[in-house]
Parts: C-alpha cells; structure tokens; sequence
C-alpha cells in the first residue's frame, strides 16, 4: 500500500466527469452553470486531496486514523472483529475533511471484516450499529489489538479498503477511505489511556489519541 499521490485516484472519474460538465457549460455560453460546475470540481478535487502528515512518535502512542471530530468516548463491551472491553473513540468527518484513513498504528492486519447496511447520518449513534461499514483490526508487535471501523454515513456511499489480511502496516501508513462524508471508530484496549476529549479536532496521521497499556 502506497497511495501517496496528492489525489487519490479513485477521485479521478469524479473530477473528470465534473471538469467535462464544465466544459460543456462553458462552450455553450451557460455562465451560471459554468460558475457552478467550476466550484463543483474544485470541491471534489479538495475532497480527494491526500496530504502528507507526520507525527512525533512514542512508545505506545496510537494516533488517529481519520480527519474530523471526536464526538464520543465510551468504555464499552464489544463484539465484532473483537469481543471484550474497550475503550471506543468515535471521529465525525465532515465533507470538508480529508477523507483518506490511516493506520493507528503499526503491525500486521489480522482481520478485515466489511459489512453491508444503511445510510443513515454518520454524526448519530445508530449509524455505528446499522450503516454499512468496514472493521480493520490491527495486531501490533506486542500483541495488542486495535480495532479501526469505517462507517459510511448519509453521502457517503462507498468504503474503500487497501489493505489485506496479512498486509504489515507502518503507524500512520494510509489503508483506506470513504467517499463523501463518515464516521471512524477506534476500540483501544480497555487499560488504554486516552490523549483526546469530547469535541477535540483530529488529523489523520498527526494527532495523538491515546497510548496503549
């Protein structure tokens, strides 16, 4: 897994259909049209923008996978790609974000999960039982599980996955993204310590969220 182009190329076919829209709009004289598409395609070039991030690491440190908001922190009993005790940490992102995910930290990916379901708005709770989504369930080097969920939300319609079961992943190393607005939840060990609070901006790849036990 690469996917370090500034854009990332499953944004291609968008921005080229747009950019063609515009075009057309232009030739036949449609100022307002043109005016629209042209900001139109300028927002899904932004949307598929890939940065490069870095990160000041330590021992344990576990950092966010995706650009948006922290709009919970729980201790629950989960079930799913892991059953037990975790600490979860829930991420809106917003269309405006950066919708490329990364990895939480390094290790090897154990087990990768997708799942079919609804559309329902990424910002409320039920989107994390119901919506379709993605779990990504990393085994780090001394044997500590994180589990990393993509959520899609209302827009968003398609998870997108670039890594395999078996895939060694660096911390901070892109494996994914969703289209159009989601949710990303991490369940850290139970004896974790969380670094972030309720309604704390994150960045993908640069912000730390807590450490592991």
């Amino acid at each position: 897994m690469k996917h370090k182009s500034i854009i990332v190329a499953e944004g291609f076919p968008f921005i080229i259909l747009s950019l063609v829209f515009t075009l057309f709009a232009a030739f036949f004289g449609v100022a307002w049209l043109t005016i629209l598409l042209a900001a139109l395609t300028i927002f899904i070039i932004a949307f598929f923008r890939n940065p490069e991030r870095r990160f000041q690491d330590a021992e344990k440190l576990v950092i966010s996978p995706a650009d948006g908001k922290v709009i919970k922190i729980e201790e629950v009993n989960a079930q799913g790609a892991m059953e037990g005790r975790f600490k979860k940490i829930s991420i809106f992102m917003n269309v405006f974000n950066v919708h490329v995910n990364r990895a939480p930290c390094g290790g090897t990916i154990e087990k990768i999960s997708y799942r079919p379901g609804k559309f329902v708005s990424a910002n409320l709770d039920k989107a994390s039982a119901e919506n379709e989504r993605n779990d990504v369930l990393i085994r780090t080097k001394d044997g500590s599980a994180v589990w990393t969920v993509q959520i899609a939300g209302l827009i968003a319609r398609r998870i997108v996955c670039w890594a395999r079961e078996g895939d060694t992943v660096a911390k901070g190393e892109r494996f994914g993204m969703i289209r159009f607005g989601s949710r990303v939840e991490v369940f850290l060990p139970a004896g974790s310590r969380v670094a972030v609070r309720l309604n704390d901006k994150v960045r993908a790849g640069q912000t730390p969220l807590g450490y592991l036990p």
